[in-house]
């Protein structure tokens, strides 16, 4: 769990960093539609930053279920808001374009492992 708390805190200041790169260093150099992609990577990554945080603190979760949601959440922020970074600062979309809605099946994966990890607990 520890491992997760770090990785999440890096995470949510990477977050930080990027929006604020994306709003001031960028806003001069992209289109308003890659800003806007680029706005959508930093969100669903910060979104995924909180819920990794409450996961991870949350006490009556196992370490293993902890583990399976945070690799699932960290590869959803790898995949889909990685991929978006990439493309937005000028990687080639059609080389890369099957790894958003990767990242995305991540997202929906997690949520609903999330969703049944509190349905089976018993309390």
């Amino acid at each position: 769990m520890k491992k997760n708390l770090v990785i999440t805190s890096l995470l949510g200041a990477l977050t930080i960093i990027l929006g604020a790169f994306g709003a001031h260093a960028l806003k001069e150099t992209l289109s308003i539609d890659q800003l806007k992609s680029f706005e959508t990577a930093v969100k669903y990554q910060m979104y995924h930053v909180i819920v990794l945080l409450i996961i991870n603190m949350y006490p009556t979760f196992s370490e293993k279920i902890k583990n399976i949601l945070s690799y699932l959440f960290f590869a959803g922020i790898l995949f889909f808001s990685g991929s978006i970074y990439a493309i937005t600062l000028g990687v080639n979309p059609k080389s890369i374009w099957f790894i958003t809605p990767i990242g995305g099946l991540f997202f929906i994966i997690g949520w609903l492992k999330l969703a049944y990890s509190f349905f089976k607990k018993d309390d």
